[in-house]
C-alpha cells in the first residue's frame, strides 16, 4: 500500500468520525461534538488532499465516500447501537466491491 492510498484511507475514517460527531452534536447544540465536528472534517479533506496528489480524481473520491459510507455504518451499529439490516450488508458488500474493482482499474 503506498503512502498517497493510505492518506485517502485515513481521510475516510476521519470523516467518519466526524460524521459520528455530527449526530453527537444534536444539531450542533453541543458544543464539544460540534467543535469536533469541524475539526475532523477538515482534518479528513486536508488527508484527502494529499492523498489526490498522486490518485487520479475519480477513483481517490469515490475510494473515500465508499470508505468513508462502510466506516459511518460500522459507527452506527457498534457506537450509537443502531440496526444493521442484511439488506445493509448487503449494500455495504457492494459497496466494497466497487471500491476494490475501482482500486483494480
Amino acid at each position: 500500500m503506498n503512502f498517497a492510498f493510505a492518506q485517502l484511507i485515513t481521510a475516510a475514517m476521519v470523516y467518519a468520525l466526524g460524521g459520528l460527531c455530527m449526530k453527537l452534536s444534536d444539531g450542533l447544540s453541543r458544543p464539544l461534538p460540534t467543535a469536533l465536528l469541524f475539526i475532523l472534517f477538515a482534518l479528513g479533506a486536508g488527508l484527502q488532499a494529499l492523498g489526490m496528489r498522486r490518485a487520479d480524481l475519480g477513483v481517490a473520491y469515490i475510494l473515500v465516500l465508499g470508505l468513508e459510507a462502510v466506516a459511518a455504518l460500522a459507527l452506527s451499529v457498534f457506537v450509537l447501537g443502531e440496526s444493521c439490516s442484511p439488506s445493509r450488508l448487503g449494500a455495504v458488500a457492494m459497496v466494497i466491491i466497487g471500491i476494490l474493482w475501482l482500486r483494480r482499474t
